[in-house]
């Protein structure tokens, strides 16, 4: 996107949102500073059942079963195959904690319809549906995270055939170097495909494809050589124009597809590869009482914070505190799940389709999906919320 475009798009979002008071008052708390307090156990639980709500709007605004996100200017848009796979997960977890079985047949709901929009080779397309894109290697993992979900609660073959259909894909277009970059976004080869590796190694140890972990251990080797000493990665953005400072949110992919593979591969060297960079963030975010959006290969920040790789660091963080007792993790998860809250809080001044929603940037008007209330904001915000909670109680 060119300046000049980019800055019409900016005066077009900020004078549309302007005619509505619910816009104005959004628009005014996102230019306040935060307050930003310790939450207690019914705070918790507000923000827990607002989020989960929105994603629930989420899945019911749209002409299919899969789930949108919301844009200020535009409203809902298409239903987003890759999101709404790894969304289910989520929706199942929400629904055994709170009791809402609604949550799970919407999940089923999105399951059914996901299967019937897999395309012909395995993969499931970039993008939001009917744009038309092809098979994208990343999505296509993701939705595989959801199946793998829903197959253990059902064992239903349709789920596990689908599965082995995009496992076999997967497999079949990467690279001899284990990265894949051909079906993937931009034709890019990205560290963040960690986030792959993940769900071939569970689909192997739920469904027995021998050829998936090969290939997920082949792609780890390549993830790893990219890392620096300080623990930063090359090749982590999802763009190429600042691949040399990539976005919280693609650092924490990274960082989490290596903590799961380590749960399952047992590797130290997995291990220690995410808790290096994720030192280096705590210190860039909370040691330095400032939160960036992009990190360069010295771990200094620019651009404004991205709450989806906020709610995604606390994940890790929190994974990272149980596996090593570092408290210092513990500390981090829990000062960015506050700092998540207050920034979710501001959600209620703005129209009622984005109550309890995160926004892709804070403020509104940051680079990363301005103006908008992308659905992976808020299901791995809920995810963390899951995750963090109970600690609260001790």
């Amino acid at each position: 996107m060119s300046a000049i475009t980019s800055l019409i798009d900016y005066g077009k979002f900020f004078l549309s949102t302007l005619r509505t008071s619910t816009g104005r008052n959004l628009l005014n708390a996102h230019r306040q500073q935060l307050r930003i307090q310790p939450v207690d156990h019914g705070e918790w639980m507000k923000s827990l059942t607002a989020a989960a709500d929105h994603l629930e709007r989420s899945l019911s605004t749209g002409q299919d079963a899969g789930s949108g996100s919301y844009h200020l200017v535009h409203g809902w848009g298409p239903s987003y195959p890759e999101t709404t796979g790894y969304m289910l997960p989520t929706l199942f977890a929400l629904s055994d904690r709170s009791d809402r079985k609604e949550l799970a047949d919407r999940a089923m709901d999105a399951a059914s319809w996901l299967v019937s929009v897999q395309l012909p080779e395995g993969g499931w397309p970039g993008g939001r549906i009917g744009e038309g894109r092809p098979a994208i290697v990343f999505n296509t993992a993701q939705v595989i995270r959801g199946l793998l979900a829903v197959h253990e609660r059902t064992r239903e073959e349709r789920f596990a055939h689908a599965i082995r259909a995009a496992a076999d894909w997967i497999v079949s277009v990467q690279r001899s170097d284990g990265s894949w970059s051909e079906h993937n976004f931009l034709g890019r080869a990205r560290t963040y495909d960690s986030y792959v590796a993940a769900p071939l190694l569970q689909a192997h140890a739920q469904l027995h494809g021998p050829s998936w972990a090969e290939s997920a251990e082949r792609n780890l080797r390549w993830v790893l050589s990219r890392q620096q000493s300080n623990g930063w990665f090359a090749d982590c953005d999802n763009t190429v124009e600042h691949n040399d400072r990539p976005v919280t949110h693609t650092l924490a992919y990274t960082i989490d597809g290596l903590l799961e593979c380590h749960r399952i591969l047992g590797r130290s060297d997995l291990l220690e590869a995410a808790r290096i960079p994720s030192l280096a963030l705590l210190d860039a975010m909370i040691g330095r009482k400032r939160i960036h959006g992009r990190y360069d290969s010295n771990w200094h920040g620019s651009e404004l914070p991205i709450p989806t790789g906020c709610a995604q660091l606390a994940l890790c963080w929190h994974a990272l505190w149980e596996l090593t007792k570092d408290t210092r993790f513990l500390q981090g998860s829990r000062w960015i799940m506050d700092w998540s809250i207050a920034v979710q809080r501001t959600s209620f001044l703005g129209p009622a389709d984005v109550h309890g929603a995160l926004p892709g940037s804070f403020p509104l008007w940051g680079r990363y999906e301005k103006f908008a209330f992308p659905n992976w904001a808020t299901k791995y915000f809920v995810d963390a919320l899951l995750c963090v909670e109970p600690l609260r109680s001790e």
